[in-house]
């Protein structure tokens, strides 16, 4: 499970069963806008997607071509022991880039990193980040990630133990403690690849997303975004359908619930694996199981120090595996969530919520991820949840909740939180001034 520092809930797709009792159901209505809280939702996102956005970063042995961001003369060499390896080290040549200082234009209290990138070989890359204190004091650089798109030469992973006076890593999230605040940021990209050969990580796309959120236990329906009546179709995947398999990954389908929802995603946009497909294929899953795209995705975004299959950037880096854009937001509304349906492209939400808060679910969860594939004519929130009713049935998988109720699962629980999945032929809606997308 995972915690989230501010937020105070567990966002990791392990579902606690719980039947409830049938809730009384809300009308879904929207809520009038000028009640909406008066606390604003800062969120803000940055990428570097392009060889001129990389170029604006600074170079220690790497260079930014038209693919993304590459190692060209290593300028030293790490001995690293995998800590879920045999035990054994290995010499890894490197070089770095590290990023401008952002500014998102308000002091923040937490930061998710994301990127898409290619590891062949022996290859792989850290993401690390460090700010600016509200007292002038500049951090030291925290790991987001070690990440490589297979684990047959070495186990991507999350870093525990960072925690100092300013800040701390929760898996894939920093967060600052001590009610520090930071005013900017800087990334910077470790990439490295087995001494003595040629292969090289290719980085595409490196982003960022700020917030500093206000602590409300609630939230009035948001106002409607003009995605009324329109549902995508998501193929419905099933959880349920797997519990048992493969528990040395997240403990089997039981808490499969982020890589059933990214697996959703990307067979909508056709970008699936199939017994032939990327990075290895899924011929390694039994040919008994059904659907074994989800076996798949479960262990390929599997995070070894975490011990599950919900670390929220390793998703959106699984997805960009099979040629798509992916990265990790927060949207302050369902409001910005419609834009997205009405550009076609469905998103995967953290939510969490008490037995009793989300009528229809069948189940209460100390957190979740489903897919928002669209909206009905009221303006409820139309979902592939692959724990629906927690019944092993792919049938079950579609069902509608109340707006409200929905909105008040993710929001304040996990801050909205969200990863984007779309090819790059399918443009994202415009951004807000403040732009989280």
């Amino acid at each position: 499970m995972r915690r989230i520092s501010r937020l105070a809930v567990v966002l990791a797709g392990v579902v606690s069963v719980a039947l409830i009792a049938p809730a009384s159901p809300t009308t879904g209505a929207v809520s009038d806008p000028a009640k909406q809280a008066s606390a604003p939702r800062h969120v803000a996102y940055h990428a570097y997607d392009s060889k001129a956005d990389f170029s604006t970063g600074s170079f220690d042995g790497t260079t930014a071509t038209a693919n993304g961001l590459r190692i060209t003369n290593p300028v030293g060499q790490l001995n690293y022991t995998d800590p879920f390896g045999d035990g054994s080290a290995k010499t890894y040549d490197y070089g770095t880039w590290t990023s401008p200082v952002v500014t998102p234009g308000f002091n923040y209290t937490e930061l998710i990193s994301s990127w898409n990138a290619s590891t062949p070989g022996d290859s792989w890359i850290e993401v690390s980040v460090r700010g600016t204190a509200e007292t002038g004091a500049t951090s030291k650089w925290y790991v987001l990630g070690r990440w490589t798109a297979n684990d047959d030469k070495l186990h991507r992973t999350s870093l525990s133990g960072q925690r100092d006076e300013l800040a701390t890593v929760l898996i894939d999230t920093l967060a600052t403690v001590n009610d520090h605040t930071f005013s900017d940021y800087q990334l910077r990209l470790n990439l490295y690849r087995l001494a003595g050969t040629t292969d090289t990580p290719t980085v595409r796309t490196l982003g960022a997303m700020a917030s500093s959120l206000p602590d409300d236990k609630k939230v009035p329906a948001s106002p409607l975004g003009g995605a009324e009546g329109i549902v995508l179709n998501v193929p419905t995947y099933s959880q349920e359908k797997h519990i048992g398999e493969y528990p040395q990954w997240d403990n089997g389908g039981e808490a499969w619930c982020s890589p059933t929802s990214t697996s959703m995603v990307m067979d909508y946009w056709g970008a699936g694996p199939d017994s032939s497909g990327y990075p290895t294929g899924h011929g390694w899953v039994d040919p008994a199981y059904s659907d074994p795209q989800v076996d798949h995705a479960a262990r390929q975004t599997f995070d070894y120090n975490y011990d599950g299959a919900g670390n929220w950037p390793f998703n959106a880096a699984y997805a960009a595996t099979g040629g798509l854009e992916g990265f990790v937001t927060r949207l302050r509304s369902l409001t910005e969530a419609e834009q997205f349906i009405k550009a076609g492209i469905p998103l995967v939400a953290s939510v969490s919520f008490k037995k009793g808060q989300l009528t229809g679910a069948g189940y209460g969860t100390n957190g979740h991820l489903m897919v928002i594939v669209g909206f009905d004519e009221d303006g409820n929130v139309v979902v592939n949840d692959p724990a629906s009713h927690l019944i092993p049935s792919n049938d079950q998988v579609r069902t509608t909740y109340d707006r409200e109720q929905f909105e008040n699962t993710w929001v304040p629980h996990s801050g909205g939180v969200v990863y984007v999945i779309h090819p790059a032929s399918v443009p994202l809606p415009p951004s807000p001034a403040e732009a989280n997308w």
